[in-house]
């Protein structure tokens, strides 16, 4: 069981009472008062059988009662003031373009990385092509964003269509209730939009009113993305805007957003202990009640 797992003991020294109790068994022998019984046979037997119980009960309340005392208990190291790191929103386009030279596979890949890296920071994912959706909102648990950006696939959101500006407001609302200092989006497209269910300016305005920097990266042939649109976006809410059109110069815009956007906190740390010694207690009082039930039964 996994609640048994990595158990020590706060206080260790208390099993020095066990060997107290054996030199108490020892020199402190009872002394037994003499009856007359007519079958001495039955009688050491029975009293033999009855004594040995006895015996093994006062010895497991004993050690009950020492391993309470000792406390055994469960560390975990607990990493505390995360909200010092950046948060990071990653906006990918999935729109059916993007299966073209498999940008879309090298992208994920590259993204892949970028996330593994980013081990203080809290992390989110937004999803857009004819319509956009946060696919994972923002956390600590990178196992499961690289497990879900995994199973992300061209099409998830459709594939005829770029909504591009939606994508940006609905991710920087991520950002509504964040106390980190630092926040950034990246968002990766290599398309234009065409959906107008979100002006521009209302868009960035949006990452503006939250404080966040959003890096912009056009995937590909420079003629299927605004580039203009794209630098835009990226000057007015205080970053820089990248042209990827091959899988060396991807992976240098990621690294150089990695250096640029580095998260260099001091991470505290404290030991979070959790008690057991309730349940050698809780056996101790029933091993109690049980010897003084047989103690009454046998006098």
């Amino acid at each position: 069981m996994d609640i048994f797992n990595n158990i020590t003991f706060e206080y260790p020294y208390a099993f020095v009472f066990l060997i107290i109790y054996f030199i108490c068994i020892y020199f402190c022998k009872q002394k037994s008062q003499s009856l007359y019984f007519s079958n001495t046979k039955l009688l050491k037997s029975v009293t033999k059988n009855q004594g040995l119980l006895i015996k093994i009960l006062r010895f497991l309340i004993v050690l009950s009662i020492i391993i309470a005392i000792a406390s055994p208990i469960k560390t975990n190291e607990v990493i505390i003031d995360q909200n010092k790191g950046y948060e990071i929103s990653i906006i990918l386009d999935t729109s059916g373009s993007m299966l073209e030279s498999n940008k879309f596979k090298i992208t994920k890949e590259i993204l892949s990385d970028f996330i593994k890296k980013r081990k203080t920071d809290r992390l989110a994912l937004s999803i857009f092509a004819d319509f956009a959706y946060v696919a994972v909102p923002l956390t600590y648990d990178k196992k499961s964003l690289l497990n879900l950006l995994e199973h992300v696939e061209v099409g998830i959101a459709g594939k005829s269509r770029t909504s591009l500006y939606e994508a940006l407001f609905l991710s920087s609302n991520l950002f509504e209730n964040s106390k980190s200092k630092h926040k950034i989006a990246i968002l990766l497209t290599d398309g234009m939009n065409n959906v107008d269910t979100i002006p521009l300016d209302v868009a960035i305005s949006r990452a503006n009113k939250y404080g966040i920097k959003v890096y912009t990266v056009g995937i590909g042939n420079s003629h299927d993305y605004n580039i203009n649109v794209l630098d835009q976006i990226a000057n007015e809410t205080g970053a820089k805007s990248f042209e990827a059109n091959s899988v060396e110069m991807l992976q240098k815009i990621y690294d150089t957003i990695d250096k640029l956007e580095k998260s260099d906190i001091k991470i505290q740390k404290y030991i979070k202990k959790e008690y057991f010694y309730q349940y050698p207690l809780d056996i101790a009082i029933g091993l109690l009640f049980l010897l003084i039930l047989l103690n009454r039964r046998y006098s």
